[in-house]
């Protein structure tokens, strides 16, 4: 029998094959909601408005909850943080199923619900993150997260379309129902891991820990030029999610078209992610900010008013942009933030990344109807091919080394 690829050796780990396979079928499950609870919403009668609503009530509670999520997770056991956030949405997932399944839900209880998840959320992401380096050495770290975007891109790809098969078949309550369930495995994989306690820390108040976490993530200037970048993206991000379904709806031939574009964004992150598992790159952020730029094409396509398959192979690019460079980043992240401040660190990460996202989604439309979707898309892309273009001029970004 061959020998197994260095970059694959990591597969011979048995605790990182459960992390690996918890938390894929973690994302599963989430992308599994971004379908069904859109569908719940209008079940128990709400308008597309309150679909938004809805849906934003579990982002909101995630984005405030992450930096107390980050201190939490560097005072205490990662693992332990991320079976108790797993076990939290086990419930409020399977409440809302219940209540939707019975026909009592109504639209203050699918948010309440929705933002209790979204809580849970924010204490598990950047446990997670910290957690990679407890299971795998740093000369493997970068195939390890490699491996983990590419079970998060199967499950950005089989979710929505297993959402939308049992939503058809069964109804929104029994999609849910199953994100629940993947939330439970999810946690019994992360019980059974084997993982070393962590040394001692000097016990601190939780603002001081705050405090600590906020100067180690200051004091690298590769790290915050980094977030300040994805909050700019984000925010120009939102051109796409607010102004592309209308173009969708008036020229590219409705929901089915949209659909199929938007696919295109999930196989791509699958080969994006492959990929990454075989890269060793000499200069990681460099790498990072150039796949950025990759990211950003679909906005021009659209804005080029080009067809439907053009459009596709863009949104392709774009998750494979997005999904090699976050695999790297996440990598360069573990192997250069020392233990006791990484969850802290990549809890500012996450808070400063997605804080004005939905500023994003609410500008764009406006400016689309005062300047012309056309144009407001060409804009959008050029300042986000200017925002990476800053980035390279960093010298922080251009010098940064592997570990």
């Amino acid at each position: 029998m061959a020998a197994a690829s260095p970059r694959l050796a990591v597969l011979r780990r048995r605790d990182f094959r459960l992390l690996l396979f918890g938390q894929s079928i973690s994302v599963f499950g989430d992308r599994m909601v971004v379908v069904a609870l859109a569908f719940a919403v209008l079940e128990v009668g709400g308008s597309a408005s309150e679909v938004g609503l809805v849906l934003a009530a579990g982002v909101v509670p995630m984005v405030g909850c992450v930096l107390i999520g980050g201190v939490v997770a560097d005072r205490t056991s990662r693992r332990a943080v991320m079976v108790a956030a797993d076990l939290v949405r086990v419930a409020s997932q399977g409440a809302m199923a219940a209540l939707l399944i019975a026909g009592s839900a109504e639209l203050w209880m699918l948010a309440v619900l929705a933002a209790v998840t979204g809580s849970a959320t924010g204490f598990f992401n950047p446990a997670s993150t910290g957690l990679m380096p407890e299971v795998v050495p740093p000369d493997e770290l970068q195939p390890a997260n490699a491996l983990r975007s590419t079970g998060f891109s199967l499950g950005e790809i089989l979710g929505p379309l297993a959402a939308g098969l049992i939503v058809a078949a069964a109804g929104a309550g029994w999609a849910i129902a199953a994100d629940s369930a993947t939330f439970a495995v999810s946690a019994v994989l992360l019980a059974t891991l084997h993982v070393s306690p962590r040394a001692e820390r000097e016990r601190k108040s939780f603002f001081r820990d705050l405090r600590e976490g906020w100067g180690a993530f200051r004091a690298r200037r590769w790290v915050w030029t980094f977030v300040v970048y994805f909050a700019v993206a984000n925010t120009l991000w939102g051109a796409w999610a607010a102004v592309g379904p209308v173009v969708a709806d008036r020229d590219l031939g409705g929901a089915a078209a949209w659909g199929t574009v938007l696919a295109g964004f999930g196989v791509g992150a699958l080969a994006g992610s492959l990929l990454a598992t075989w890269a060793r790159p000499r200069r990681p952020l460099v790498l990072v900010a150039l796949s950025e730029a990759l990211f950003a094409l679909p906005l021009a396509f659209l804005a080029a008013a080009a067809p439907v398959p053009v459009l596709a192979v863009g949104t392709f690019l774009s998750g494979a942009g997005m999904m090699f460079g976050m695999s790297i980043w996440e990598a360069t992240l573990q192997g250069h933030v020392p233990q006791e401040w990484l969850s802290r660190v990549t809890a500012y990460d996450w808070f400063g990344s997605f804080a004005f996202y939905p500023v994003g989604l609410a500008i764009w439309g406006p400016i689309a109807a005062a300047i012309g979707i056309s144009t407001a898309l060409w804009v959008a892309f050029a300042l986000f091919i200017a925002s990476v273009v800053s980035l390279l001029a960093v010298p922080d970004v251009r010098a940064l080394r592997p570990p």
